[in-house]
């Protein structure tokens, strides 16, 4: 259900679930920290994202217990699969705030579902850190909403900037999904884009959430002749997109310019070469060179076999903001405190980079611009132009 439409009973019902948390379960001995992750790690292509951050959140509450990071605190992982369905990421945030009384949530994977289940949080007074919704306005929500995961909105103009500069972007079609916050949200913005770049744009068509034919929409994208085609897709979907333009006799030259979505490792597995050269903006990549994030693809390639994603990374910093947080507290049990010394944090060594919060309350990190290299099935930085 969207966020707006939650009946006034049902939130009245979560807060006072919350309140009834008995005083003595506040008292600063307690050790046992219960942190809610709600990721999709079922649901077609929610799952790409939702599996890796549920894996990098695991590793980086494994390090600090390991280290003891927190004192006598140990960090607890409640992992809820919602299987990318909103209805039941409410009914996982309910369970969580008011039965296992968590002191915060991390995630869910979808936009979709934040918008649904976020606001239950937000009454509740228990802090959440989201580290893949990109939908516009989605902090909008309430003071307790946190995302690492950096908007569409100050990522894709610098995006498309590019795509203009290499390729002499001129005309461009877009492809976007119609039933999906974050594609929704993503096509807004892309739109924006390219009205601000003076572009003409020659084609706009959509698809519905599940469809595998993309022949369609691609034929008569074709048939206006773009410089390059915007996707507003999720990853798997961007894949098939891919794949199916080759097929239909692309252009080589024809840029294909990405959203955030799009930037899973799993892109080149489901699209094979017709992902090389695709044109994304993002917060990190694997190759990011920084110490912090060259330890983490390293224990994380060491703990699962194969490299973490864009999702991964923001998974593993929103754990370790967290816990920061817990540590400044001193509390496992008040979700109010928590919230505002994770507020405070400034100046933090993550490994998306040195950041802290904007006043809405996202990550303030530079994003990056990256092609996708088809034969290393890897996204890097873009070249100079």
């Amino acid at each position: 259900m969207p966020y707006d439409r939650l009946s006034r009973r049902q939130i009245l019902a979560i807060s006072a679930g919350a309140m009834l948390v008995p005083a003595v379960g506040r008292a600063q001995g307690a050790s046992v920290a219960k942190i809610g992750l709600v990721q999709s790690t079922t649901g077609g292509s929610a799952a790409l994202y939702g599996t890796e951050q549920k894996q990098a959140i695991e590793l980086a509450f494994s390090e600090i217990n390991e280290a003891k990071a927190l004192g006598e605190i140990r960090l607890q992982a409640l992992h809820a699969d919602d299987g990318a369905d909103r209805g039941q990421t409410v009914n996982i945030f309910q369970r969580l705030i008011r039965q296992d009384k968590v002191v915060a949530i991390l995630g869910p994977t979808l936009s979709n579902s934040a918008f649904a289940a976020d606001p239950l949080a937000q009454q509740a007074s228990i802090p959440v850190i989201a580290s893949s919704n990109t939908a516009p306005n989605l902090t909008k929500i309430g003071d307790f909403i946190f995302r690492t995961s950096v908007p569409e909105d100050q990522v894709f103009p610098s995006v498309l900037g590019y795509a203009v500069r290499k390729h002499g972007v001129k005309r461009v079609a877009l492809i976007y999904g119609l039933d999906d916050a974050l594609t929704r949200g993503a096509h807004d913005v892309q739109k924006k884009a390219a009205q601000d770049l003076g572009l003409q744009q020659v084609a706009v068509e959509s698809y519905q959430r599940g469809d595998v034919d993309f022949s369609a929409q691609l034929t008569k994208i074709k048939a206006q002749n773009p410089d390059a085609v915007i996707l507003g897709t999720l990853a798997e979907e961007a894949a098939a997109i891919l794949r199916q333009a080759r097929q239909l006799g692309f252009d080589e030259r024809i840029a294909f310019v990405g959203c955030n979505a799009n930037i899973s490792a799993k892109l080149f597995e489901l699209a094979g070469p017709a992902a090389h050269g695709i044109i994304v903006g993002a917060s990190w990549f694997a190759g990011y060179d920084n110490p912090k994030s060259r330890a983490f693809v390293d224990a994380y390639r060491r703990r699962y076999g194969s490299t973490p994603d864009i999702y991964a990374a923001q998974g593993y910093d929103a754990a370790y903001l967290i816990a920061e947080a817990i540590r400044r507290a001193r509390t496992v049990t008040d979700g109010r405190a928590v919230r505002a010394k994770l507020a405070e944090i400034r100046d933090f060594d993550g490994v998306l980079g040195r950041y802290g919060w904007s006043p809405e309350r996202d990550a303030t990190v530079t994003p990056k611009v990256l092609v996708g290299d088809g034969q290393a099935k890897v996204f890097v930085a873009a070249p100079a132009v």
